[in-house]
């Protein structure tokens, strides 16, 4: 089994970017989900509440993210990957996790409050906000960016494609949001997955995806479909939910890489 695909999504459940390598932090990959929409009062969005935010599309250029509508492709916003200027601090929520982040400038807010139809406010999350795993899951002092609940999502292609096996119209993968995808195994083998390597690199299997009903929104029209979660309920379904997708974390210390092509080695325990 090798890593064939690595995305990360540089702003909460906003379109992703697709890599060939990429570093792994203490939070999960490098830039993923440090940024969040928020409301003004400092309350997460996702597409669950507001599908247009599917349309945004991101791009990494050197040190900026770049931002664009793919309804309306000429406008774009460009940001600062690790920004400097803020207009001030403020505590966000994200489920029932709340911590400290940073409130871009009125200009970055105003061009995703136009492009989404509702007022809000982009927020960075710094190096010294710190937001635990949850405390039945981790080892120590595990910390997690503005994703949902863990470091790294990982999926098996083979389970995609299984998936798509039993679809009239098959689905992308990017309905998924996960972080690394791997080829070569047994569909959704990572359910039973406790500790592997990635290269040189360590990680630990938390908790197969609870999945919500964002893989049914349709990434490039931001319509919310029938599938693939109908069909995925008479195969994925277990105790009333429907889980897809492994969460994981990091088990290094300071910084390693994990790039695609790396093989993929189960430790057995």
């Amino acid at each position: 089994m090798q890593i064939s695909s690595i995305y990360i999504y540089p702003i909460k459940s906003v379109g992703g970017c697709s890599l060939q390598q990429s570093k792994i932090t203490a939070r999960g990959l490098a830039f993923d989900r440090r940024f969040m929409l928020t409301t003004p009062d400092g309350k997460f969005m996702t597409q669950r509440t507001n599908r247009r935010m599917a349309l945004l599309k991101t791009e990494i250029l050197n040190n900026s993210l770049l931002v664009w509508d793919s309804s309306f492709p000429l406008s774009k916003i460009e940001i600062p990957l690790a920004p400097q200027h803020f207009v001030k601090q403020q505590e966000v929520t994200i489920w029932k996790d709340t911590c400290m982040g940073q409130v871009l400038h009125p200009g970055i807010n105003q061009w995703f409050s136009e492009r989404l139809g509702q007022d809000c406010q982009l927020i960075y999350m710094p190096e010294e906000s710190k937001r635990l795993v949850k405390t039945k899951y981790r080892k120590g002092e595990e910390i997690v960016s503005f994703a949902d609940a863990y470091p790294i999502l990982l999926f098996g292609q083979s389970g995609m494609d299984e998936l798509n096996s039993k679809l009239a119209q098959p689905v992308s993968i990017d309905r998924f949001r996960a972080n690394l995808v791997f080829t070569d195994g047994q569909p959704f083998e990572e359910d039973h997955w406790k500790s592997f390597k990635i290269g040189q690199q360590l990680f630990r299997a938390i908790k197969p995806c609870k999945r919500c009903n964002v893989p049914n929104i349709n990434q490039t029209t931001a319509k919310v479909e029938k599938e693939p979660n109908r069909t995925l309920a008479t195969f994925r379904r277990f105790d009333n939910h429907i889980y897809v997708g492994m969460n994981v974390c990091w088990e290094g210390k300071r910084e390693g890489i994990v790039k695609v092509g790396d093989n993929i080695m189960k430790i057995e325990e």
